[in-house]
């Protein structure tokens, strides 16, 4: 009898609400299974009268199951506005508290310096007449400057320390686990939405080399998953609440990056494991409910979704291409570095600073500020610096000289010393606890690095007009189009780091427009992804993942050669079908902290009799012993004895009486709670096909059974652990060849042996 029948509320409460473990999807879909068919059977019993009127149950009938398919699509709905809502409120607060740092508006102190200065053509960024610098004296402004990083990274890092500790940081490795199956009590919390909202515009403000995009995210999941436990259908259903988390994902990045197919293209290609055509078209439909509503509300009265949204119209030409590998190999080479360093940071942060949050954010903050106000591409936030580093030349494009030809190596210059300093500032920054995400830092230093590249073409252009590599410029128009290089640059630091590659192609073609830079973007990318290849990068997602030991599986397949023997637990701890008593089942459960027992037969042959979790076990015990009272001693059985199986409804009405009644003599049952089936492979079962089952069924345990009798049990955590140690048959990362000196080593080997090779060559040439 499986336990399903039950559909007990407070055995449910119990499996959902155990923290840091792994739900067991095969379990949840057996209840979901089990609630769908009561429903439909409640839902049509009602039926015509005799002569086939309608009567009022059966149009009753009808209107709540009309109303139970439409209850998905309402609270996607509700989910898309409530984040495109929340999505603009978050940019009009940004952007005031970045620009309170500089100055105030004389028509009112709730305005910033753009709808301040609203009837100023372009983008010069000095204000206007109404727009007040706190301090005609730089050295003031600079320390007014450097007060208010350190006020605001301040108050966002003590609100997250004492209210929503799970608040910090980007959020995207967490809700990469939570998808899978990770159960974090608390991360998408009501806490944690809201200090995140309210501290991310404050940190954004104050300077820190740190972006909204990656926390937008984790805001969206919360703000699906508390409209989703609102909802009896999801609240009792693991695997529908995934899917509102999912789609509530998709539309997160879709408002950050104004971009409702990339945001379900993200949701596919880096967060979730599993995903079907129905949550495809939920993403697709609360993204773009998400961007109506953000759209609707025009945060920056520009039309535009985000700040540095641009429209590019003019095209390329294929000798670019050259310059457009340059950029590709510099976003695979700066997603390395940041990878490696970063978690180095983060190691050291987790021995010598794990009680000094605060401290650190106002230290970084401060550093920040001291450092970036000399520089005019890091003084202002980093979306502002963006949408100027975009910008064509024409139409308002000319800010800070970028465009005047006596100012281009000057220029050239701050944008080299900012991709630098950039750099720096992300490594030891991403992971503070404060809200913090990767994706807009690495889209600013990939713009000046790009911006600097396309500086330095144009240069060569307006020096070299008639060299051969420019002959298909056109006379009378711009060859070169320097904002189009600082974005190709966005997208490859963004690929280069987080290790996606349509995504950003989609989200790039979205900010654009422009059909004719897929090509060069898709160039771009996968030159980006063949360095972070050969480097053997992955993602600064999943390398959070495995270093916070998150039972994680990636989503690609490796071949490691080995059988699930070789990774199983074979030290088990096991229940015998008979013959135990309440006493040795309750001191059991004192000494393990195992999550499960498998049952064996009485006979000590190890046969496979069935599964029990732990949690059934304590529900069990608990209910008995508020009706029994005292039973150390009573008999426990967990397999059937003299039961009919066919009478399973009965079994469900009177099931509380029958087992928990105080007049209730004899062995206290657990069968009903047993899975009699559980998933079982043989130890010969290739690791890579076990590794499929965990990533497509969802089991939290796999048994292990030869012919028949119990060999061992495997988990996730099991299969992990063995990557991690045992190291089998894989290609070497790029620490274990050596690092930069090992590169160097194997080009040097390369190109030599590719030298004797062509003499060789030569000389059987020669000889002919």
């Amino acid at each position: 009898m499986d336990p399903v029948e039950f559909d007990d509320e407070e055995l449910e409460q119990i499996r959902r609400y155990e923290d840091f473990t792994t739900i067991d999807w095969i379990q949840d879909s057996k209840l979901e299974r089990s609630r769908r068919i009561r429903n439909a059977r409640n839902t049509y019993a009602p039926r015509r009268g005799p002569r086939g009127e309608v009567t009022i149950p059966w149009v009753w009938a009808r209107v709540r199951g009309a109303a139970d398919a439409a209850q998905t699509w309402f609270v996607v709905s509700l989910v898309g506005v409530c984040i495109g809502v929340n999505a603009a409120i978050i940019s009009i607060v940004s952007e005031w508290f970045s620009d309170i740092k500089m100055g105030y508006c004389s028509d009112g102190w709730w305005l910033n310096q753009q709808f301040c200065c609203w009837e100023m053509e372009g983008d010069e960024v000095d204000g206007c007449e109404t727009w007040h610098t706190w301090s005609t004296v730089t050295l003031a402004r600079w320390i007014i400057f450097i007060m208010f990083a350190a006020i605001f990274a301040f108050i966002a890092s003590h609100l997250v320390r004492a209210l929503a500790k799970y608040a910090a940081g980007s959020g995207i490795s967490e809700i990469k686990c939570i998808l899978a199956g990770f159960v974090m009590q608390g991360y998408l919390g009501f806490a944690t939405f809201f200090i995140k909202s309210v501290t991310l515009p404050l940190v954004i403000a104050s300077g820190l080399s740190v972006g909204k995009e990656g926390p937008s995210v984790h805001v969206a999941c919360c703000v699906g998953s508390l409209v989703a436990s609102a909802f009896d259908k999801f609240r009792r259903s693991q695997s529908k609440t995934r899917e509102i988390i999912t789609a509530a994902s998709a539309a997160g990045v879709a408002v950050a990056f104004g971009s409702p197919i990339g945001g379900v293209l993200f949701s596919i290609e880096e967060m979730s494991h599993t995903f079907s055509i129905k949550t495809m078209w939920r993403s697709v439909f609360c993204a773009l409910v998400a961007t109506f509503t953000l759209s609707a509300m025009n945060p920056f009265r520009t039309g535009k979704l985000v700040l540095f949204q641009v429209t590019y119209d003019r095209d390329w030409h294929f000798f670019e291409i050259i310059f457009f590998v340059i950029l590709g190999i510099f976003g695979g080479l700066y997603g390395a570095f940041v990878v490696k360093f970063n978690l180095q940071v983060a190691a050291f942060r987790r021995k010598h600073l794990a009680n000094h949050g605060v401290a650190e954010a106002i230290t970084l903050a401060t550093i920040t500020a001291m450092i970036g106000y000399f520089n005019r591409f890091l003084r202002i936030d980093m979306t502002s610096s963006m949408a100027i580093l975009f910008r064509e030349c024409e139409g308002g494009g000319n800010v800070y000289n970028l465009c005047q030809t006596h100012a281009q190596w000057r220029i050239s210059n701050s944008l080299l010393l900012a991709t630098i300093i950039r750099i720096g500032l992300v490594v030891i920054t991403y992971g503070c606890k404060v809200p913090a995400g990767i994706f807009v830092p690495s889209m600013a230093v990939g713009a000046t690095f790009g911006r600097m590249v396309g500086i330095m073409v144009k240069a060569m252009y307006t020096a070299y007009p008639h060299s051969g590599i420019f002959k298909f410029c056109a006379p009378d128009v711009p060859c070169i189009t320097p904002g189009t290089y600082a974005f190709l640059g966005a997208a490859a630091a963004l690929s280069g780091v987080m290790r996606i590659t349509v995504t950003v192609v989609v989200i790039m073609f979205e900010l654009t427009g422009a059909l004719t830079y897929i090509l060069p973007t898709m160039i771009v990318l996968l030159v980006t992804k063949a360095v972070g290849d050969f480097l053997g990068t992955n993602g600064i997602a999943d390398e959070m993942i495995r270093f916070n030991g998150f039972p994680f599986l990636e989503k690609e397949d490796h071949v490691y050669n080995v059988s699930v023997s070789a990774v199983m637990r074979k030290d088990l701890q096991t229940l015998s079908e008979t013959g135990m008593r309440v006493k040795d089942v309750e001191s059991m459960l004192s000494s393990t902290n195992v999550k499960g027992f498998p049952i064996v037969s009485a006979d000590g042959s190890l046969t496979l009799v069935g599964y029990i979790d732990r949690s059934e076990l304590r529900y069990v015990l608990e209910r008995a012993r508020k009706t029994r009272g005292r039973f150390s001693h009573t008999p426990c059985l967990f397999t059937p004895q003299g039961y009919d199986h066919d009478d399973s409804d009965g079994l469900e009405e009177d099931a509380s009486e029958r087992f928990f009644a105080p007049t209730t003599e004899g062995e206290l049952q657990f069968w009903p709670w047993v899975n009699q089936t559980p998933m079982t492979v043989s130890p010969q079962l290739p690791l890579e096909i076990v590794m499929q089952i965990f990533k497509r069924l969802g089991p939290r345990v796999i048994l292990v059974e030869d012919h028949g009798v119990l060999c061992g049990l495997v988990t996730v955590k099991d299969v992990l652990r063995f990557i991690a140690t045992e190291k089998p048959e894989y290609r070497p990362s790029w620490d274990e060849r050596g690092g930069l000196d090992g590169l160097l080593e194997e080009m040097w080997t390369w190109g030599t042996n590719l030298f004797s090779r062509i003499l060789t060559w030569g000389r059987r040439i020669v000889r002919r």
